[in-house]
C-alpha cells in the first residue's frame, strides 16, 4: 500500500502481484488510479507505507539507491534535456562507454540518421540554447541512453503517447527491440503498445481488479474489455 502523507487517501492499496524475469508486463486503466505511482516506488523515487517490493526476493530498501537504479531504466513520457550535445545526453546512460558504442546505441534506438543531419553531428548542443529536438527526436535520444546503459529492467511510461504516427512507428519499433530479454514495465494508454504483452494489470483506484493476457482479459468481459 502507498500513500503520500501519513492522513492522506490511499493511492495504492493492498495490491500485490508478481513479474516474472524477462516478462514484459502492461499497467493500464484510467489516469489518477496509481500506475505511475507503481512505477515510483520501483527505483524509490518513494517508499511504500507497508508491504514491500522486492526485486529477486530483495526488499529494494535492503540496498544502496545507487546500485537498485543502475538494474533499472527508465522512458518517461516527457524526457528532459539539459543543455548539452547529444553525445553527453546518450553517455549519461553509461559515462565510460566509448565512441562505438555510443552509436551502437544510437542506431539501435533509430536516433544515428537524425543526430548526422544535425549540424554537429553527435557534438551538436541541444537543449535551452541549442538546437530543439523535437518530442520523437528527444524519445529516440533517451532509448539510445538506455540501450547504452543496458539494464536488466526496463521501465516505459506512457512513452509513445505525445507522438505523431511516424515518430511512434520508429519508437515503438526501438522500444521492442530493447524490450527483448529484459523484465519490461510499461505503462500505456494505447491499446496497440500492450496486446502483446505477456500480463496485463489492470489498476482502477488503487486496486488490481484484473490480470491476464489480453485475449484472456477480452474472454472476462471485465473492466478490460
Amino acid at each position: 500500500s502507498f500513500q503520500y502523507d501519513a492522513n492522506g487517501k490511499k493511492i495504492l492499496n493492498n495490491m500485490n502481484f508478481t513479474i516474472q524475469p524477462g516478462q514484459t508486463a502492461a499497467f493500464v486503466g484510467m489516469s489518477g488510479g496509481g500506475k505511475s505511482t507503481i512505477v515510483s516506488l520501483l527505483p524509490r523515487f518513494y517508499d511504500v507505507t507497508a508491504g514491500a517490493v522486492k526485486i529477486d526476493e530483495t526488499d529494494v530498501r535492503d540496498v544502496t539507491t545507487q546500485s537498485l537504479r543502475s538494474q533499472i531504466g527508465i522512458v518517461l513520457q516527457d524526457n528532459i534535456l539539459f543543455s548539452d550535445s547529444v553525445k553527453q545526453k546518450i553517455l549519461m546512460g553509461k559515462p565510460d562507454a566509448t565512441d562505438e558504442e555510443i552509436i551502437i546505441a544510437a542506431k539501435a534506438a533509430n536516433a544515428h540518421e537524425f543526430i548526422m543531419g544535425l549540424p554537429e553531428g553527435y557534438d551538436t548542443k541541444v537543449g535551452e540554447r541549442g538546437v530543439k529536438l523535437s518530442g520523437g527526436q528527444k524519445q529516440r535520444v533517451a532509448i539510445a541512453r538506455v540501450f547504452l546503459k543496458n539494464p536488466p529492467i526496463l521501465v516505459l511510461d506512457e512513452a509513445t503517447s505525445a507522438l505523431d504516427l511516424e515518430s511512434e512507428a520508429l519508437i515503438q519499433d526501438s522500444l521492442d527491440r530493447l524490450a527483448n530479454d529484459r523484465t519490461t514495465i510499461v505503462i500505456a494508454h494505447r491499446l496497440s503498445t500492450i496486446t502483446h504483452a505477456d500480463v496485463i494489470f489492470v489498476i482502477e483506484h488503487g486496486e488490481l481488479v484484473e490480470k491476464g493476457t489480453h485475449v484472456e482479459l477480452m474472454q472476462q468481459q471485465g473492466a478490460y474489455y
